[in-house]
């Protein structure tokens, strides 16, 4: 690493006081870059990482940025240009090596916009791998944007450092994900009304690591008696309680998957 030397200031004794030094090579953002990192390779960005970058940030060209993707890994380079539109990186040094991140599924109904955002990004960095959004009889989220909740995943990615990106799964009934879902993988279903087991008894007994699983968590009002019954069906569903109080549905997630990171 190098240093810029930071002039001596002079403290009250007269002694020179110096600065924490600055790193020369300092990175200002890491992007998401879909398309293949290498040394020298000279990427072109899209027009709106070029107003983020110039606008938002305040970036000028020499000024060192990070992409990454999960094949790749992650590399940096200076912002060769960067004008309004238009934007563009020569990588040169990788900082992380590609990797893939195995990670839980998250089944969700969605809720209204600002809370689904919370889940979408509480889950990216979380280390989700699927985000489907389930229609239950009490879903009250409205119309399910896929594009939004990718949008809200990539720039969560960016943010906590994975390399890759959580799928986005289009929205489906609760008949279709138990219809579409690998019976290999065990299914969480948050149960509010307290029949489930423990989680951490739940996560102990049943699973080997977090890529094993996936979660399910309902509505605002809950899932409907039918619903429940529904659920019960499938031998891959494991029902599961998540405390004495009942949390929002936001919360249920972060919760859960916090959990299954922490005991597997």
């Amino acid at each position: 690493m190098h240093f810029i030397p930071a002039a001596p200031l002079l403290g009250g004794s007269g002694d020179p006081l110096y600065c924490w030094p600055m790193t020369f090579n300092s990175i200002r953002t890491r992007l998401y870059h879909p398309g293949p990192l290498q040394a020298g390779a000279e990427i072109s960005l899209s027009a709106d990482q070029a107003h983020f970058l110039g606008n938002v940030l305040r970036l000028h060209a020499g000024d060192r940025i990070a992409l990454f993707n999960a094949d790749d890994g992650e590399w940096s380079g200076p912002l060769a240009v960067l004008k309004k539109r238009n934007a563009e990186v020569v990588v040169d040094d990788q900082r992380r090596p590609g990797a893939p991140e195995p990670g839980p599924w998250l089944a969700f109904a969605p809720l209204k916009k600002a809370r689904t955002q919370i889940i979408v990004e509480k889950a990216t960095e979380l280390g989700v791998a699927r985000l489907l959004p389930v229609i239950t009889a009490n879903t009250i989220g409205g119309r399910v944007n896929e594009q939004r909740m990718a949008a809200q995943a990539l720039e969560a990615a960016e943010q906590c450092e994975r390399l890759s990106l959580p799928e986005v799964a289009a929205p489906q009934t609760l008949a279709q994900l138990l219809a579409g879902w690998p019976s290999a993988r065990r299914l969480l279903v948050a149960d509010e009304t307290g029949g489930g087991m423990a989680i951490a008894d739940a996560i102990s007994s049943t699973l080997k690591n977090s890529a094993d699983c996936g979660i399910l968590i309902g509505p605002e009002g809950g899932f409907r008696a039918d619903e429940l019954e529904l659920l019960k069906v499938p031998e891959f569903c494991t029902f599961i309680d998540l405390g004495p109080r009942i949390l929002r549905a936001e919360t249920a997630a972060i919760v859960a998957l916090a959990c299954i990171g922490a005991l597997t």
